[in-house]
């Protein structure tokens, strides 16, 4: 993350802003690409004063859900047989049972899966092409990858920009109040939100933990 940082930091703003968007929409589409760290990097700048928090946050919010309408367009006219070619190409990151994990994810709780795979590394990556495969209805798609993507967006953003600002002035600024509260909120809610989000992508198959004999 540091190289990513020292790389950032010699850049003008906008072309902060434009990589941010460009590289989580890359990823969101279906390739396996730095997008948190990029974000984690630019919040940090931000923090530093290199670039606007604000504009950090839309920037990787835009990303996130152009992205993964693109990816959702792909998926839908490629299908599984896409999928199967990105597996064959990222093993590591979208073999067989990754693929078959986030499916079931899908198959069990539909557009939620979209809203809360922003904050899982390998639903972030797979949420619009496999939606498009699976032939979700794009209205509710985009309803809540809108959603995903801006509440991961910016709680990212913000609770990292108020880190580091805390780490920067602690023996300068006197509002440790405020800025707790806006810590604790960002730190509290991205929690919240990861393990919500773990629960829903590993949480073990009702179906198969029941004996067979015990259905019959």
């Amino acid at each position: 993350m540091l190289d990513v940082q020292h790389w950032l930091v010699a850049l003008p703003p906008m072309a902060v802003y434009l990589i941010v968007a460009g590289i989580i929409g890359v990823e969101s589409m279906g390739v396996p690409l730095p997008g948190e760290i990029t974000l984690v990097s630019a919040a940090l700048l931000a923090a530093a004063g290199a670039v606007e928090p604000e504009w950090v946050a839309l920037a990787a919010a835009f990303g996130a859900i152009v992205g993964d309408s693109i990816g959702y367009a792909i998926g839908r006219r490629g299908g599984r047989p896409l999928l199967a070619r990105l597996g064959r190409r990222f093993p590591r990151h979208l073999g067989p049972a990754q693929l078959a994990r986030a499916e079931l994810s899908f198959a069990r709780h539909g557009v939620w899966a979209v809203f809360f795979g922003r904050f899982v590394a390998l639903l972030r990556i797979l949420a619009g092409p496999l939606a498009g495969a699976l032939h979700v209805p794009y209205r509710r798609f985009l309803i809540a990858n809108a959603a995903g993507g801006l509440v991961w967006a910016f709680t990212t953003t913000y609770l990292l920009y108020h880190l580091g600002r805390v780490a920067e002035h602690w023996l300068k600024d006197l509002s440790w109040a405020g800025l707790a509260v806006a810590v604790l909120a960002g730190v509290g809610t991205t929690w919240w939100l990861r393990r919500r989000a773990h629960r829903l992508h590993h949480e073990p198959d009702r179906d198969e933990a029941v004996p067979a004999d015990s259905r019959t």
